[in-house]
């Protein structure tokens, strides 16, 4: 017999309480990625209008009591924060990770995302599939994980792209700041300037650094290590061979742009050259899953013992795996490194 808690079975009740923590952790999550722009506008005003206040009145300024000390903070909750801190693993690499996004996407804000679809699947996989709560518990873990993990890796990846798409006209900038006489912090300055979204707040960044005391080849490497790009890193090194050796850097960084331009060239080529073997391979990765929905809304009684049945969910499994070898497989046949 089961068992029942408040005249209810105790299974519905666990998973309503649970599908209404994620509902909760969910809208914290969005409203906190929603805000994110506000709520920066906000601190930029705020901290101009405080840069003000102090030129004008030096003491008044001293008394503002602004902290430069970075929060310690991944989402603005106790309980939460202590939770990532300590089961959480690795999670300076994750915070890395989400800053290179160029978002303010707190460690906090990505945890309890993956929570809320955790939930949200695992409900899905209860209510609509009729699963047990344990092998839904073991299909949705991967939803909750990958999800995020990959939705990162898109933001990242766009930001790579844009970045590398102005990045060559931020170089020819410094190369004729160079050539007109301009020191090299002068010539990047000129870059964070008139340079658009994300190549010029980064090098803003830089000498925002330079301004507090770093060198300049600290502050770059520092935002290397943000970015992760190999195009960078060579031109902070050439920036730094150049300081300590001497040489002609303008014309290094002009062999660099012009071999940036033509990379980005010959990507857009192969891109092009291989739109249908990637169209295939999306269309085949995806025509069983469609195939599936499809049954499934026509006759669910007849794709049911699919998930019910052992020796079905034995097949299910055995077709998961080759499925995601397959696509690994066309995935990096279509994908090309130049």
């Amino acid at each position: 017999m089961p068992v029942e808690l408040f005249g209810l079975p105790t299974a519905l009740v666990v998973l309503t309480l649970g599908a209404m923590a994620a509902t909760l952790i969910g809208a914290y999550a969005v409203l906190s990625v929603v805000g994110g722009a506000e709520a920066r506008l906000q601190r930029r005003v705020k901290r101009i209008r405080s840069r003000a206040r102090s030129d004008a009145m030096p003491s008044a300024g001293s008394q503002q009591g602004v902290s430069l000390r970075k929060s310690d903070s991944d989402s603005g909750i106790r309980l939460v924060d202590a939770l990532i801190k300590r089961y959480l693993p690795r999670p300076e690499l994750m915070r890395r990770r989400l800053l290179r996004t160029g978002l303010e996407i707190k460690l906090g804000t990505y945890v309890m995302a993956s929570v809320t679809l955790f939930g949200a699947a695992l409900l899905a996989f209860v209510l609509w599939f009729g699963l047990s709560p344990t092998l839904a518990s073991f299909l949705a873990l991967p939803v909750g994980l990958a999800v995020p993990h990959v939705v990162i890796g898109y933001l990242i990846a766009r930001r790579k792209q844009r970045f590398l798409a102005l990045f060559p006209d931020a170089i020819d900038l410094i190369v004729r700041g160079l050539k007109s006489g301009l020191p090299v912090p002068e010539s990047i300055r000129t870059v964070a300037s008139e340079i658009g979204e994300p190549v010029g707040p980064e090098f803003g960044q830089v000498m925002d650094k330079v301004h507090l005391g770093n060198t300049l080849e600290e502050s770059l490497a520092s935002m290397s290590d943000r970015l992760d790009l190999p195009e960078f890193r060579f031109f902070v090194v050439s920036i730094a061979v150049q300081r300590e050796t001497g040489g002609n850097l303008a014309e290094t960084l002009e062999n660099l742009s012009d071999i940036l331009r033509k990379r980005r060239q010959a990507k857009l080529k192969v891109k092009a050259l291989s739109a249908e073997a990637r169209a295939s391979a999306f269309i085949i990765g995806g025509l069983p899953f469609v195939m599936m929905a499809v049954l499934y809304t026509m006759n669910p009684d007849y794709i049911m013992p699919l998930f019910t049945d052992p020796r079905g969910i034995a097949m299910l499994t055995g077709a998961g795996i080759w499925m995601a070898i397959g696509i690994g497989v066309m995935w990096k046949m279509v994908r090309f490194e130049i």
